[in-house]
């Protein structure tokens, strides 16, 4: 059926274009919808929103979140997008997070720059809550820090069974209060989110989809050209060495060590990521869209009202921990490396804050790795 040419008003903030001009770090595209049976739905499409900064594990500097508000607005008011598919460049991250070398070289020390750039932040998660379209998060690697808050904004997260989750806040300088504190709690429950919110042990796949905050996982490795489940997960691995662990016959160190040889022959391969996610988008093609959204809506609801109830007082917090131990976290990081480590010496700091340390310039200097040997 035909019909006549409608001139519609755009709701965007910025005139279109002007997203993609902010930064080349972040990719927008619209991609052809297709149905179950893999034909094209015509005249509808998919919004991918792409992080790429992959040299840097694809982490978010002030411009790149920039983008990702403006993105996130123009997919949700796109009257031909069906879902919003929100990933990054290559394998190995979705995103680690906010980049450190920014936060150490600009953002430490000055506070107040620091809370104008959580306003920011907290827009980038608001606009993937309150997109109009169902939002997929499709991990194709780590997804770390902040890049965990706002991969668990999205509604729906399918993974490479090689990614891995969870926080690092406490370990350099920080509190997970983006987004995980509020949602941890809701999607995984109250231990669970302590142990990763505070402890800052990373996690598989395997263990984020039976917690909680994946839809689904794929294979994300070849070997002599066919998909293997992830060779360092032991309780998943169909190899004869996993045999011989249950039957006492192999350490487990003796397994890591065969579950790396076993990645270095494999070759990773996203395929049966990208066919996952494009099934997901064709299964919310065929449904009625405002029940949808309003479906989506009505869910979003646990994780939006923690974060809303939240947000601003984690966004001065995190601000006035500039001056201290942001300041020292975030720089200990970025001037650290593999010899010296990327951590301070938290006992030693806390000894030292007992007897009475002061945050000057000169005590967040001395703290930095390598410096007291």
């Amino acid at each position: 059926m035909n019909f006549q040419k409608f001139d519609f008003v755009s709701h965007d903030l910025v005139p279109e274009g002007t997203r993609e001009a902010i930064t080349d770090q972040v990719i927008f595209q619209k991609r052809p919808a297709t149905l179950p049976d893999g034909s094209v739905a015509d005249g509808l499409f998919n919004a991918w929103i792409i992080l790429n900064n992959p040299t840097q594990y694809n982490s978010y500097n002030t411009a790149m979140v920039k983008s990702v508000i403006l993105a996130f607005r123009a997919a949700s008011n796109m009257r031909d997008v069906n879902a919003v598919v929100f990933t990054a460049a290559g394998d190995k991250a979705f995103c680690t997070g906010g980049n450190t070398k920014e936060y150490a070289e600009y953002y430490a020390g000055r506070p107040h720059e620091y809370r104008q750039y959580m306003r920011l932040f907290n827009d980038m998660v608001s606009a993937i809550l309150g997109c109009d379209k169902p939002v997929i998060c499709r991990v194709n690697g780590m997804r770390i820090g902040g890049g965990q808050e706002i991969g668990m904004a999205c509604d729906f997260s399918i993974a490479q069974d090689m990614a891995r989750f969870g926080q690092a806040g406490p370990k350099h300088g920080s509190a997970a209060i983006g987004g995980s504190t509020d949602f941890l709690p809701v999607m995984i429950g109250c231990e669970q989110a302590m142990n990763s919110g505070v402890l800052c042990e990373s996690f598989t796949a395997q263990k984020a989809l039976r917690l909680g905050i994946l839809t689904d996982i794929v294979p994300g490795l070849k070997v002599d050209g066919e998909y293997v489940a992830n060779p360092l997960v032991e309780t998943e691995m169909k190899t004869d060495f996993m045999g011989r662990i249950l039957h006492g016959e192999m350490k487990e160190g003796e397994a890591l060590a065969a579950g790396k040889a076993v990645m270095k022959t494999g070759k990773t391969d996203l395929s049966a990521l990208d066919a996952k996610v494009e099934e997901l988008c064709a299964n919310l093609l065929l449904t009625f869209p405002d029940c949808t959204t309003k479906s989506v809506e009505e869910l979003r609801k646990p994780k939006l009202n923690a974060w809303n109830t939240n947000k601003e007082n984690a966004r001065a917090w995190l601000g006035g921990n500039m001056m201290t131990e942001a300041n020292m976290g975030f720089r200990a990081f970025n001037e650290g490396d593999r010899e010296v480590g990327r951590e301070v010496d938290f006992a030693l700091l806390r000894k030292e804050l007992a007897e009475g340390a002061k945050w000057t310039p000169d005590y967040i200097d001395s703290m930095m790795p390598g410096v007291r040997k």
